[in-house]
């Protein structure tokens, strides 16, 4: 996931902007695209770390965090307006995946 992500990020910024709300942008501090851009070498990053299976209970610990806070902030825009009620869906499996690497690796297996 972690690949497919960040690479697409790369790829093709602005068609992830749509998920940065009116509200949130002015939050950020670059720009919408410039934000899906670093989030996407980040994900590249922590990617390759897990696939090479280094460092992989800090990267899960970074995946699962990164996937739970937007989980819950893409929980309130969909509590909000209606929006992106199958990405929330997607991104509460995604974290539980990522909590259960990262519980495996702290267990050593």
């Amino acid at each position: 996931m972690l690949v497919a992500a960040g690479a697409h990020k790369l790829i093709d910024p602005a068609g992830w902007t749509v998920y940065v709300t009116d509200w949130l942008a002015p939050l950020l501090v670059v720009s919408s695209t410039t934000f899906m851009l670093a989030n996407g070498y980040l994900e590249l990053g922590f990617a390759a770390l897990l696939l090479a299976d280094r460092c992989t209970a800090f990267a899960a610990l970074v995946a699962a965090g990164s996937l739970a806070v937007t989980t819950v902030y893409l929980a309130v825009v969909w509590v909000d307006t209606g929006l992106f009620g199958d990405v929330v869906a997607r991104d509460v499996g995604l974290t539980g995946l990522a909590l259960a690497v990262l519980v495996g690796a702290l267990r050593g297996e």
